[in-house]
């Protein structure tokens, strides 16, 4: 018995490290698929409703806010746990504060980014397409 309990207590000891890394890329992408998510729901809801969105993207709470003057609409993105902002692109300079965008009904989509880091240290950034509109999501590489 001792030996069977021994034995489990090995297998789960080495294969610890490769689930706990399964779960952290699961919530890798199920963050970026949020962020992606609520940037394609502001533009799309500046595009429905002709009325203009605020964007406001705190890196210090970890949130995503989508603010609109339509009484009742105001989205909030909280990550998860284990995963936070690590920067707004572009960047600017000595900014203090949460970064705030304007998406206008019928006008060019502002060029944002997102980057997400994990605490693994893997990275990943979701861009708003100024041509198309829509978000994408880009794998950084550690040098970037």
């Amino acid at each position: 018995m001792l030996v069977v309990v021994s034995i489990i207590g090995v297998l789960a000891g080495i294969s610890y490290p490769s689930i706990a890394a399964g779960i952290d890329s699961v919530r890798m992408r199920s963050a970026t698929d949020s962020v992606s998510s609520i940037l394609n729901g502001a533009v799309d809801h500046a595009d429905r409703r002709q009325q203009p969105v605020e964007i406001v993207i705190a890196a210090r709470e970890n949130t995503i806010a989508l603010i609109s003057n339509e009484p009742g609409f105001q989205r909030r993105l909280k990550l998860p746990d284990g995963i936070r902002i690590e920067s707004i692109y572009p960047e600017i300079p000595e900014e203090e504060g949460p970064r705030r965008l304007i998406v206008m009904p019928g006008s060019t989509v502002p060029g944002i980014g997102v980057q997400l880091v994990n605490q693994h240290g893997a990275h990943r950034r979701v861009r708003l397409d100024p041509m198309t509109g829509f978000p994408r999501v880009e794998t950084v590489s550690e040098g970037k």
